[in-house]
């Protein structure tokens, strides 16, 4: 053992850990964890220095996952390190799998590309973004907290209200000399009273629906894996039958939470607004989202991460994917 190691119970057991993220090209690491944090304001995902930050709480403690890519756009080598008191090998290997579905890994990148090739209007916009994966939530708990909080408000607002949601009730930890935020477990959330999750400023049906979608959770009542196994539509009608759970609401937690890209969450105003954008239509110009979204049948999921990464883009948050491929991470 290195001096940064220890034994318990007879595993090694190491402060640091790297791990190599393998995946086809292209891939846009910016594009996917700006899309996956919404907002830079978001308190847990981080986006700096070209690196995706993020701390999790684990069987043995708090692991701070640092992931870079080390190589090009058409051409990543994506390397994870995990640091904390300490990380077993079996904490690793279920970090690596989490981080693989956070970044959507496994996701075709060619899919991407077939949108353009259906409309040409949105092929400008899918070149720029030619590396980005869908991006989803690591666990059922933490997809259902970023949906209801953004019922019927802008992505501003919904964005804010999860950010106190995360400062009530997570538990910070200081690590490499700042502090760090991991997502509340469903468990902290349902033990709370319904009082104190409207005091994070939700309203009293989004408390109350939040609330019991994790009290649901939390006693096993409604699975990931039993949703897993469900074929989307009817996937879609257990979901609406959930307290506080719509159409919208479920489609995007189809589309987010489960990484069905067959799930286009429909009557949203800003994805609406960012194809509108997209396409060139002139403000006003009557657009119906799920008449369009229809045309790219299993691949119209990805029709929402395009128009949220269009904003994106436009606001500076995410380069082209032409930069990314000149040239490496910057440091």
């Amino acid at each position: 053992m290195g001096p940064s190691e220890r034994r318990e119970g007879g595993a090694v057991m190491e402060k640091e850990r790297r791990l190599e993220l393998a995946t086809r090209g292209p891939f846009q690491l910016d594009a996917t964890v700006r899309l996956l944090q919404r907002r830079p304001t978001n308190l847990v995902d981080l986006f700096e220095n070209d690196r995706h930050v993020r701390l999790f709480e684990t069987a043995s403690g708090p692991v701070l996952a640092i992931t870079e890519n080390a190589g090009t756009v058409d051409e990543p080598k994506l390397v994870a390190t995990l640091r904390g008191p300490a990380v077993p090998v079996a904490v690793a290997r279920q970090l690596e799998s989490t981080l693989r579905r956070m970044l959507g890994l496994e996701v075709d990148p060619a899919v991407l590309s077939t949108l353009g090739s259906i409309d040409q209007r949105l092929a400008p916009t899918v070149r720029a973004l030619r590396g980005l994966r869908p991006p989803r939530f690591p666990d059922l708990f933490e997809a259902f907290a970023n949906v209801i909080p953004f019922q019927q408000v802008s992505l501003d607002a919904g964005v804010a209200a999860v950010r106190r949601l995360v400062e009530r009730f997570c538990s910070p930890r200081d690590l490499d000399g700042r502090r760090f935020y991991p997502f509340p477990r469903a468990e902290r959330v349902a033990s709370a009273r319904v009082e104190t999750v409207r005091a994070t400023g939700l309203s009293g049906a989004k408390a109350q629906a939040l609330h019991g979608i994790a009290r649901r959770i939390a006693d096993g009542e409604l699975r990931e894996e039993e949703m897993d196994r469900l074929p989307t539509p009817e996937a879609m009608r257990r979901l609406v039958e959930l307290p506080g759970i719509g159409p919208w609401s479920a489609g995007l937690l189809l589309l987010r939470g489960f990484g069905r890209l067959d799930s286009f969450p429909t009557r949203d105003v800003g994805v609406a607004r960012g194809l509108a954008s997209v396409l060139g239509l002139a403000p006003g110009t009557p657009f119906d989202q799920a008449s369009f979204a229809a045309r790219f049948g299993d691949a119209k999921g990805l029709l929402y991460f395009l128009s949220l990464g269009s904003q994106l883009l436009g606001r500076g948050l995410i380069r082209p994917a032409e930069e990314g491929s000149r040239r490496q991470r910057r440091t």
